[in-house]
């Protein structure tokens, strides 16, 4: 059972960097991806970025492409997203996940079984 713990996130103004981190526990799926999805209040959770576990290769919504970059350390089960230029449309809850299967995109929440708990992140103007 994979167990997934964020942190990083705080309040910014506008233009300013944050790095968040995600470490997992337990056994991770090498054939699936791992990602970063985002939620404000009456909104749906939606998906910024994610990687796949055993290539690197990445993907990005469109609206961070360029600002933010995912990454990870496999030695140390650890997942991170550094978010830069940031804007106040970025302020979110942000949840690291782990995918259970493999229906959807690695950007649909779909395709995710086990989430971490949130770290917020405030962006002011």
């Amino acid at each position: 059972q994979v167990q997934l713990v964020e942190s990083g996130g705080g309040s910014v103004q506008a233009g300013g960097s944050l790095r968040l981190s995600c470490v997992a526990s337990g056994v991770m799926d090498s054939r699936n991806c791992m990602s970063w999805f985002r939620q404000t209040p009456g909104k749906e959770r939606e998906g910024v970025a994610a990687i796949a576990y055993a290539s690197d290769f990445t993907t990005y919504h469109p609206s961070v492409k360029g600002r933010f970059t995912i990454s990870q350390d496999i030695a140390k089960n650890a997942l991170y997203l550094q978010m830069n230029n940031l804007k106040p449309e970025d302020t979110a809850m942000y949840f690291c996940a782990a995918a259970k299967g493999y229906t959807g995109s690695c950007l649909e929440s779909r395709r995710y079984g086990t989430w971490g708990q949130g770290t917020q992140v405030t962006v002011s103007s």
